[in-house]
């Protein structure tokens, strides 16, 4: 240390004194180099200090005016420092131009956005929020750009026609465990996949991220909840009587031939509901899909490609609030329309099926093809599994009722028919 830096901390350093130092740096980091100085609320050790500085008579004041270009002449004559920036800096270290710092790394966040030539992934991070994600996932700038980079790589193979997560990542981006849940690369695809969904006005509701993959094309788990079925029209649907599963693998790795238009398919929530049709119709049950609480990956595809193929979808599921939501986002994806599940069915199910209904609990759910629905099930406070309602519902799956309405003739029924039963959708 040379004398003159060794005479600058006697008068200006030491830890008594690093509260003033920090207020003047705070000048030079905001940008502001000169000018006229009031400091306010002085300790006696501050005062005295800046006052030997400036030459000045000691005082009892709490505050002290000077300009910034008399110190920097003293510091300079005194042979201490070229001025009270340099003196800081050799105090404390360098100062940094805090706004323009600020200012170059927003040009460079900048530079990394205009580097999105996906539209998917422009539009993302466009948005405010998509650019903090962004920040979030990467440490550094050079980490930021990578990682858009890699996200457009992926993009602009999505959709996929059907391809293992583990190997598009693998042939991608080099590493099968690329794409893995909480990896950056994924967690950005996956944010501008969904941020394209809402763009579209899509309701998907909270989509698994193997549904969100599923939906481009990517399979995750391909083998894992199957969606179930009952003799649907096509080349995998079949009539045999017996419920069948299709796997998402299956569905889109060679999507079935549904010969479904203007063909009612029945949706049910309940698996148990299948097996009461297969056992009570067998062969003759109309087409009937289970989503199995909501649908997932399999089931979503499974409803969008009958729903493409012209089926007219009628839903049926639990009268209780998870029911009623996922009705929402069965009715909201796929257009499909209630079937026996409005108000009038369920208060008449209320007064024939009184015993076989349970407390409804949990929050309410707007039922938003009938509002009647919701103050229903509100004022009444009851909930109904939609296998207390099978017997109802047999009525409408009966493809040989069907035929017997059209001829106008009726068929035996261990129960028959009454007369307020709705028609056939």
């Amino acid at each position: 240390m040379s004398d003159a830096t060794a005479r600058l901390v006697r008068l200006l350093g030491g830890a008594a004194l690093a509260p003033l130092r920090a207020r003047l740096r705070s000048r030079y980091q905001r940008g502001r180099s000169g000018g006229i100085v009031t400091l306010a609320h002085l300790s006696g050790v501050e005062r005295d200090a800046l006052a030997g500085l400036l030459g000045r008579r000691p005082s009892d004041a709490g505050s002290l005016r000077f300009d910034i270009a008399e110190l920097d002449a003293r510091l300079a004559h005194a042979g201490l420092a070229a001025s009270l920036r340099h003196a800081l800096e050799l105090l404390d270290g360098p100062l940094t131009d805090v706004a323009a710092a600020r200012s170059e790394t927003a040009r460079q966040w900048e530079a990394v956005r205009a580097m999105a030539t996906d539209r998917r992934l422009a539009a993302f991070l466009a948005d405010g929020r998509g650019l903090g994600l962004l920040k979030r996932l990467a440490a550094h700038l050079p980490a930021a750009a990578q990682l858009v980079g890699q996200a457009q790589t992926v993009l602009a193979q999505l959709p996929a026609a059907a391809i293992a997560r583990s190997h598009l990542a693998a042939q991608l981006l080099g590493d099968a465990h690329a794409l893995d849940p909480g990896v950056p690369v994924a967690t950005l695809v996956l944010a501008v996949l969904r941020h394209e969904r809402a763009a579209k006005g899509d309701h998907e509701g909270e989509e698994t991220v193997r549904e969100l993959w599923a939906a481009a094309g990517v399979l995750v788990n391909e083998l894992a909840r199957p969606a179930l079925f009952l003799n649907l029209p096509g080349s995998a649907g079949g009539a045999s009587g017996e419920p069948g599963y299709l796997s998402l693998r299956a569905l889109m790795r060679s999507a079935p031939l549904w010969t479904a238009a203007a063909r009612d398919v029945y949706v049910c929530e309940n698996p148990n509901l299948v097996a009461i049709a297969a056992d009570a119709l067998g062969a003759h049950c109309a087409p009937l899909v289970c989503t199995e609480g909501m649908p997932a990956a399999a089931q979503r595809v499974l409803l969008s490609q009958l729903a493409m193929a012209g089926a007219r979808l009628h839903y049926h599921g639990d009268f209780d609030w998870p029911g009623i939501a996922i009705a929402n986002a069965v009715t909201d994806m796929f257009g499909a329309t209630p079937w026996r599940f409005g108000a009038r069915d369920y208060c008449a199910a209320l007064s024939t099926n009184n015993g076989a209904s349970r407390p409804l609990t949990g929050g309410a759910i707007l039922a938003r093809w009938d509002n009647a629905l919701t103050d229903a099930m509100n004022r009444h406070g009851r909930a109904i599994d939609e296998e207390a309602l099978a017997a109802s519902l047999m009525l409408d799956l009966d493809t040989r009722r069907k035929q017997s309405l059209r001829n106008g003739t009726w068929i035996c029924y261990d129960s028959p028919p009454r007369e307020n039963d709705n028609e056939i959708k």
